[in-house]
């Protein structure tokens, strides 16, 4: 079951702390607000009839898509609301599996580095994350840097 948590400072994170994200289903509307906002209207994601005759047996969501689907994730836990001055970017990302319309996805969070930087009211926080789909399918893997306001 996944919770609802407050925002976190950066000297509240812990290595080895672990977080869940609540469930989210993938809709059609997800996939056409994407395309236009990317303007990548590449066939296999927006073509049914094509995407039928092709690898993955029907649409599956643009790999971009289902990166911003687990950062959406990570905000609506409340672990960086208002405490993530940015995010950094990541070490690695893997999407293993597909995303389809119709998925509930829902994201694992651990807390694996806090590094003091040269920041005097911030420090960065590296979160790693599983996405996985409503058959525990992983879908999304990587770590998501951040940099994380301090406690006033």
């Amino acid at each position: 079951m996944a919770y609802s948590y407050e925002p976190h400072h950066f000297e509240e994170f812990e290595e080895g702390q672990e977080f869940e994200s609540v469930g989210r289903t993938v809709t059609e509307s997800d996939f056409m607000m994407h395309s236009a906002l990317a303007g990548d209207w590449t066939e296999l994601h927006t073509n049914k009839e094509y995407a039928e005759e092709g690898p993955f047996d029907g649409r599956i969501a643009h790999g971009p898509m289902t990166f911003v689907q687990a950062t959406g994730f990570v905000y609506r836990t409340g672990i960086v609301e208002r405490t993530a001055y940015a995010f950094l970017g990541m070490n690695y990302m893997d999407l293993p599996n597909p995303v389809y319309i119709g998925d509930t996805l829902s994201l694992d969070i651990e807390v694996t580095e806090k590094k003091d930087v040269d920041h005097d009211d911030a420090g960065i926080v590296v979160l790693d994350t599983v996405m996985t789909n409503q058959d525990d399918t992983v879908v999304l893997e990587g770590d998501m840097k951040f940099l994380i306001k301090r406690k006033e």
